[in-house]
């Protein structure tokens, strides 16, 4: 299996976050917060001009390229707070987490930062990495001298198998980019109501407004990603009209996921109504002999994020009455895992088995195609 190419610009520039915090983890203990507030937008103002500079070519092919580099950058800030807190790394953001956005020493801040800092990281890597190699398909072949062209077809036996090439890393990096985008915002999605709803409300300060960009790039690059060509899918209309004839039992993967769709769902109501203090048996021993982390008063978990979820609700910096008792973890862990791997398995068939999906060309456009052939 061909492995994902990395950008070396990224990687060393994403670097950079280290001795950064350890800077300002000793420059944030004699400034005012206001000016530290001011002092990171600074920061981040000056990483995008820095990345413009350095990856001119990149980001005029695709402005995302951009803000997947700077987004590396603070995704290993995330991992130096979660590994600090874990007692892994010391003197480089424990001032910052105290003082400035304390929420994230919470199990779920912790975990939504180990997320950020592995998962998220590596995909901005590997999208960084497809954008660059995309660009050398991208331009046409140059010569130096009398030497051969260089360009990625030269070394293929025809234009075709360039294409297909080109196609193939097109469509990949349009997966990752959705992928990310529902894992960003998810993650958005529980971390700010929760900051706003649960027990840290009072405790927000300016810094809590970094979260901005957070909430408006994914839509701004939600529509960039949509935007972007899917590739052919390589079926025909003849298969997709077959397709479409089959009904659900004749389609057993689709059978297995509607089934799990529905269970999910009736889970989600059961756990909607767990923290919205229903007074039935069912609820109340669900709460607490099962998951009493959902009554923990951060406000993370009534909104949800099945890794943070899974992670926090036994982590030890969870109150011991909040965290899942020993003799259902197994049990509890089981129960999460399958309520999170179930969308990954959907995502899987849809772009594994797409021609269901698919919609047939109407007569018009079968006509413009033969007359183009």
């Amino acid at each position: 299996m061909e492995l994902p190419e990395l950008s070396g610009k990224v990687v060393a520039f994403s670097l950079t976050a280290l001795p950064v915090c350890y800077a300002l983890n000793h420059l944030s203990e004699l400034s005012h917060p206001l000016g530290m507030a001011i002092l990171s937008a600074m920061i981040l103002a000056l990483l995008f001009v820095a990345i413009s500079n350095l990856a001119q070519g990149e980001i005029s092919h695709d402005p995302l390229f951009a803000v997947f580099t700077v987004f590396s950058f603070t995704s290993l800030i995330d991992l130096f707070i979660a590994l600090e807190e874990d007692d892994y790394v010391m003197g480089l953001m424990e001032f910052y987490t105290r003082e400035r956005e304390p929420y994230l020493r919470t199990a779920h801040g912790i975990f939504s930062c180990y997320w950020d800092g592995t998962v998220n990281y590596l995909l901005y890597l590997i999208m960084t990495g497809a954008i660059a190699k995309s660009l050398l398909f991208h331009n046409p072949p140059f010569w130096v001298g009398n030497l051969q062209p260089l360009h990625p077809c030269t070394h293929l036996k025809d234009q075709e198998s360039c294409q297909f090439l080109s196609i193939s890393l097109r469509k990949r990096y349009r997966s990752l980019g959705l992928y990310w985008l529902g894992s960003l915002v998810m993650s958005i999605m529980v971390f700010v109501p929760g900051n706003i709803l649960g027990k840290y409300s009072s405790e927000l300060r300016l810094s809590f407004l970094l979260n901005i960009p957070y909430v408006l790039i994914p839509c701004w690059a939600g529509l960039h990603l949509f935007r972007q060509a899917k590739g052919p899918a390589g079926y025909t209309v003849d298969m997709i009209l077959e397709e479409h004839k089959k009904g659900l039992l004749q389609r057993p993967w689709d059978l297995a996921l509607f089934i799990f769709l529905l269970l999910a769902g009736l889970f989600t109501i059961f756990r909607g109504l767990v923290v919205l203090d229903c007074p039935t048996d069912s609820c109340f021993i669900y709460v607490y002999q099962y998951e009493p982390y959902l009554r923990d008063p951060v406000a993370y978990p009534k909104i949800q994020a099945q890794f943070s979820h899974i992670g926090a609700s036994m982590h030890p910096h969870t109150p011991y009455p909040y965290r899942t008792p020993e003799d259902v973890w197994s049990f509890l862990f089981i129960l999460n895992l399958l309520y999170a791997v179930g969308p990954h398995l959907l995502a899987y068939r849809c772009i594994r088995w797409p021609a269901f999906f698919l919609c047939p060309p109407t007569l018009s456009q079968q006509e413009k195609n033969k007359k183009n052939h």
